[in-house]
């Protein structure tokens, strides 16, 4: 199969994914953490694009977020935005793991946020206008891997040899694949990931959303700045906090995550193409001290440094 839809089989799998059926909880007690597990500095600082964004717009729009992971993040903007801006708010997440779900009840609310298992659900219940959020969501994004061989670039894919090992084959590029980091100059043998599956799942929602603003956090940045030094591309996985390689993924499949640096080149190019207006990008340390100089994640050469974050408004259709 292709190397996608491994990716896709071993995080999605109705019956043997990692987050439809394995993941617990993420943080501390969980394989891996995130910003929002760490501090509350993103959620405060997400809490200020809303207000901004609220005062764009003219009126309070509901909120939503994709991939909430512990409802970490949800909680603590909910709480920066204070009990008026919590007033008559109307808040929805997008999640497709029934674990997770479980663990953002307990830290919400039932009564509180609504659940959904799709972004056209979600903008449905929103009547169409809706601020949008997410923070490591496109990371997990199913990612068509490429490698450089004989001047071209070939599709990696995974088939199982008599002896149960899975090994690695190339095949032709699929028509349809494009990414800015393609036209690069890079060595034999180079890997990349494409995040088509963003672009496609794009395509499938944007026309339903009438008015607002996403925002993006995710670790990553331009094709050179995530593969400049990375022949072997970005593939990894985490489990009980260990950073695995990609060579360790297979024999773990559906028990580990699985995970991508983002080419936030192309999320822009995709998303104007979509119909969004990229209102800002910048690094999530500058985006968090801007509203809360002292935390951890806007500390130079912290943890936010690795992570960008790109603003994006929705042009309203003619």
């Amino acid at each position: 199969m292709a190397w996608r839809d491994w990716m896709e089989a071993a995080l999605y799998d109705a019956e043997s994914g990692y987050y439809t059926a394995t993941v617990r909880t993420v943080g501390r007690g969980g394989d891996f953490s995130t910003s929002a597990t760490l501090s509350d500095g993103l959620g405060r600082a997400v809490a200020a694009w809303v207000r901004r964004e609220w005062r764009e717009a003219g009126r309070k729009l509901p909120l939503i977020e994709i991939g909430p992971g512990d409802g970490s993040l949800h909680e603590t903007v909910r709480g920066a935005l204070g009990w008026l801006g919590r007033w008559g708010l109307r808040s929805h997440l997008v999640e497709r793991s029934p674990g997770l779900r479980r663990e953002q009840e307990k830290r919400l609310g039932v009564g509180r946020v609504r659940w959904h298992g799709t972004m056209e659900e979600a903008l449905a219940a929103c009547g169409g206008e809706a601020l949008i959020f997410s923070n490591e969501l496109a990371d997990a994004f199913p990612a068509t891997l490429l490698q450089r061989e004989g001047g071209e670039w070939r599709e990696v894919w995974l088939e199982e040899l008599e002896s149960g090992a899975i090994a690695e084959v190339l095949e032709p590029m699929p028509e349809g694949v494009e990414s800015a980091v393609l036209g690069g100059d890079w060595p034999e043998g180079q890997r990349v990931e494409v995040l088509t599956s963003w672009r496609e799942w794009l395509r499938g929602w944007v026309p339903g959303w009438r008015g607002g603003a996403m925002l993006t956090v995710d670790y990553g940045g331009s094709g050179e700045e995530i593969y400049g030094r990375r022949p072997g591309g970005t593939v990894r996985g985490y489990w009980r906090h260990e950073r695995l390689g990609a060579g360790a993924l297979y024999g773990l499949t559906g028990k580990c995550d699985v995970t991508v640096d983002v080419n936030f080149d192309d999320l822009e190019r995709w998303g104007e193409e979509a119909g969004l207006a990229t209102v800002f990008r910048c690094g999530q340390g500058e985006f968090v001290r801007a509203v809360v100089p002292g935390d951890p994640l806007s500390v130079e050469g912290g943890a936010g440094e690795a992570f960008v974050c790109l603003g994006q408004r929705r042009v309203r259709p003619c």
